[in-house]
């Protein structure tokens, strides 16, 4: 009897100390996923995944072995169920669980899945029992031209991609230093600006210098058609008397 109570105890720490490590690794997914996103690729998120599975398999043969004791025969029972905050369960925890009540005891000690998740899981089983072979390969096919098609198509965009970074020489001119350096003499110092009716206008360089022959200048127009690029239209009719004319009301 003592034989086999210290070889429950070694089975136990076997399975505990498993149980540690695949928690560790499910940690440092969590971490990665949550502080690494931006950089993670996918063979990294494979190995992560590939080390949760290990650790997985190696519980699974731990239990398996002939000399574990069957765990199914024994029971495990609640000593205190209570509604108060227990800081030694809450330190064995990590803090996961505060107060052993009535409403955790059957999900931490249940031994068979939720009921709920018990009758779909039947359920999906006795639908999968009943599908015809001929129906299951058709299922199967349907599926591996979704996935062939969407391989498809990401491998296409990859390849796009690459051709364009490939192809890209350096960053694209969104800017004219010539421009700017125009833009802050006017400003600051007004060169290039010309009166209007209107107020300053700034004048391209193409029509502000007249030509030599006195009459369009390099872009082509007249001074009397560089005045009238200020002017806007106006559909009110006025009538401008001249200045020398003598007001009524002067002495």
């Amino acid at each position: 009897m003592q034989r086999e109570e210290k070889h429950f105890e070694m089975t136990l720490d076997a399975v505990l100390q498993r149980l540690n490590d695949l928690k560790m690794a499910v940690f440092a997914m969590i971490q990665k996923l949550e502080m690494e996103y931006e950089t993670i690729n996918w063979p990294t998120f494979l190995d992560n995944f590939a080390i949760i599975s290990s650790h997985l398999t190696g519980l699974t043969k731990i239990l398996a072995k002939e000399q574990c004791p069957p765990l199914r025969n024994r029971t495990v029972l609640p000593l205190l169920v209570s509604m108060e905050r227990d800081d030694a369960l809450i330190n064995i925890t990590e803090g996961r669980v505060p107060v052993f009540s009535h409403d955790i005891v059957p999900d931490y000690l249940r031994t068979r899945p939720d009921p709920i998740t018990e009758q779909k899981m039947q359920q999906n089983e006795q639908k999968a029992a009943n599908l015809t072979n001929d129906a299951a390969m058709k299922q199967v096919t349907q599926y591996n031209k979704v996935v062939s098609h969407v391989l498809d198509m990401v491998t296409k965009a990859r390849e796009e991609w690459e051709i364009e970074s490939s192809s890209r020489t350096g960053i694209q001119q969104t800017s004219s230093m010539t421009d700017t350096q125009l833009l802050v003499a006017a400003v600051g110092m007004g060169k290039g600006l010309k009166m209007t009716n209107y107020g300053p206008m700034m004048v391209p360089p193409s029509i502000r210098a007249p030509s030599p022959m006195g009459g369009a200048g390099a872009g082509g127009m007249s001074p009397g058609n560089v005045q009238q690029l200020g002017k806007a239209p106006s559909a009110v009719k006025t009538n401008i008397k001249s200045a020398n004319q003598v007001h009524p009301f002067s002495r």
